[in-house]
C-alpha cells in the first residue's frame, strides 16, 4: 500500500508539473494566432508526460496483479492427472506435461493382510496378519526441450533396508527421444510392455487392494530391463517394440514362474536378448484393448549336463480395459513356453514349467455416477482369476508337481476415491489351489498418486 501511495504521488505531481508549465490562455478573439515555438515545445513536453504516465499506470495494474496472484491461495487439484504417456501411468508421465526443466512425482500405497487361521484343507494355516508400507516412489523427470525427455522411478520396498527387509529400487531410467507421434526411440531401463499393470501399476488406476496373481506370476510385474525401441501412435493405435536384456533362468520357480528371472539392469547378464512387441487400440476414449509379444532365451551360455541352455522364453498376452460411465471391466489372457524346461529345472533344482498360463477378468461399477457427486468414486467389485505355474513340466518332472501352484482367485471388494489420486480400498479374497492348501484374507489398502 505504501509503495502504491508513493507511486501515485509521482503521478500527480508530475501532472501538476505539466499544468504548472502552460503558458495562460488569452483570452477568446475571432483569429487566434499561430502558436509560438515555445508554444509547440510545452506541446511536446506534455505529449511526453502523458506517454510516460501511460507507461506508468501500466506498470502499476501489472504491479497490482502480480501481489493478488500471490496473496492467492492455490487451489486444491480435483482434477485427475493427465493421460499417461505411451507405456505409462499419469504419474508417470508428468514430466511430459511441462514446457522445460524438473519434474516431481509419486505413488505409495500401505496394505494390510488378515489372514485365515485354517487352510482349505482344515489344517492350521500358521499365516500371521501383517501390515506393510509396501511401496513409495518417487518419479524425476527433466524435460530438456520439446524434443528430449529424461523420466525415472525411484521405488522404496517395505519401509526400510534394514535386515533385508525392503530395497531400494530403480523401476525405469530412460531418455525419451521425440521426433513425430508415429516415431519415438526410448533407451535406458525401460518397463517391458506387457499385459496391463506392469506398465499402469499405480494404486488409484486398478482395482483390487493387492495386484491381480496372473499379473505377478504369469507375467512378473514390475518387470524392467535395459534396452533401446521405438513407440508412437498413429490413428487409433499405439505400439511399442524394444530390444532388452533377456532373463536369467536360475531365477525362475516353480511357485512364482518368471518373476525371480528378471534382471533389472543389476549387473545383468547379457549374453541373451529379447525382443518385446506390443500393439493397442487406444483412440477409442475409454478402451484400452491390445496384445503383447515378449521372446528371449534365458539360459545367458550357462552349461547344465554338458549341454548349453538356450531356455527361449516366449510369453503372449491379450489384454483390454474398457471404462465406460460408472462401469469399469477388465481382463488379461497370458501363455508362457520355456524351451528346455529340462536343463533349468536340473539347475534350479525344482520342476520349473515349461508351460505356465493364466487369466483373469473383472468387473466394478462406480456408484457415485449416479449421483451429483464429483470427482469422487465408489467401486464395488468383482475379480475371478485361475492361473498354474506349472500347467505343464517336462517329462520325468511330473513328481514335481503337486497342485499347488494351479491356483484360482476370487476377489470380493469396494475402492472408494474422494479424489482421482487417492485410493482406499477393502476386500476378501477366496483362494484355492488344486492341492487344497489354499488360504482366504481380507485385505485393505490405502494407495496415492500425485
Amino acid at each position: 500500500m505504501v509503495r502504491d501511495r508513493f507511486q501515485y504521488a509521482v503521478a500527480a505531481t508530475a501532472l501538476s508539473l505539466a499544468a504548472g508549465s502552460l503558458p495562460l490562455l488569452a483570452q477568446e478573439t475571432p483569429a487566434p494566432p499561430a502558436p509560438s515555438a515555445e508554444e509547440l515545445a510545452n506541446r511536446k513536453k506534455i505529449e511526453e508526460l502523458e506517454r510516460k504516465l501511460a507507461v506508468l499506470a501500466e506498470e502499476l495494474q501489472a504491479l497490482r496483479a502480480g501481489e493478488q496472484a500471490e496473496e492467492a491461495p492455490t487451489p486444491t487439484p480435483t482434477e485427475p492427472p493427465p493421460e499417461g504417456a505411451t507405456g505409462l501411468a499419469p504419474a508417470a508421465s508428468k514430466v511430459y506435461s511441462k514446457s522445460r526443466g524438473v519434474s516431481i512425482g509419486g505413488y505409495g500405497e500401505m496394505l494390510y493382510e488378515n489372514y485365515d487361521g485354517t487352510r482349505d484343507d482344515g489344517a492350521a494355516s500358521g499365516v500371521k496378519d501383517q501390515v506393510d508400507l509396501l511401496r513409495a516412489v518417487l518419479y524425476f523427470g527433466y524435460k530438456f526441450n520439446d524434443r528430449i525427455v529424461f523420466n525415472s522411478e525411484i521405488e522404496y520396498e517395505h519401509a526400510t533396508t534394514k535386515d533385508g527387509k525392503g530395497e531400494v529400487s530403480a523401476e525405469f531410467a530412460y531418455l525419451d527421444f521425440l521426433f513425430k507421434d508415429y516415431v519415438n526411440v526410448r533407451a535406458g531401463l525401460v518397463l517391458v510392455p506387457v499385459a496391463i499393470v506392469n506398465e499402469i501399476h499405480e494404486p488409484p488406476t486398478y482395482l483390487g487392494a493387492r495386484r491381480p496373481g496372473v499379473e505377478n506370476a504369469i507375467i512378473p510385474t514390475t518387470w524392467r530391463e535395459p534396452g533401446v525401441g521405438v513407440h508412437g501412435e498413429f490413428g487409433l493405435f499405439s505400439y511399442q517394440a524394444y530390444l532388452l536384456d533377456g532373463l536369467d533362468s536360475r531365477g525362475f520357480s516353480a511357485s512364482s514362474g518368471l518373476r525371480n528371472g528378471r534382471q533389472s539392469g543389476a549387473k545383468a547378464s547379457a549374453e541373451d536378448l529379447a525382443v518385446a512387441l506390443r500393439l493397442d487400440l487406444t483412440g477409442i476414449p475409454g478402451l484400452l484393448a491390445g496384445v503383447s509379444f515378449y521372446r528371449g532365451d534365458s539360459g545367458q551360455d550357462r552349461v547344465v549336463n554338458g549341454e548349453t541352455i538356450d531356455g527361449t522364453v516366449t510369453l503372449y498376452d491379450v489384454h483390454a480395459d474398457w471404462k465406460w460411465r460408472g462401469l469399469w471391466l477388465r481382463g488379461v489372457w497370458s501363455s508362457v513356453d520355456i524351451d528346455d524346461a529340462d536343463l533349468i529345472s536340473v539347475q534350479n533344482g525344482q520342476a520349473i514349467g515349461s508351460e505356465m498360463n493364466g487369466w483373469y477378468a473383472e468387473a466394478g461399477f462406480d456408484l457415485l455416477s449416479l449421483t451429483n457427486a464429483r470427482n469422487q468414486s465408489l467401486y464395488p467389485y468383482l475379480r475371478y482369476e485361475r492361473y498354474d505355474t506349472q500347467a505343464e513340466v517336462a517329462s520325468g518332472y511330473e513328481s514335481g508337481v503337486t497342485g499347488v501352484n494351479d491356483r484360482t482367485a476370487t476377489s470380493y471388494g469396494v475402492m472408494y476415491r474422494p479424489i482421482p489420486q487417492i485410493a482406499v480400498k477393502a476386500e476378501y479374497q477366496d483362494l484355492k489351489n488344486a492341492a487344497g492348501t489354499g488360504v482366504d484374507q481380507f485385505n485393505a489398502s490405502l494407495g496415492y498418486l500425485f
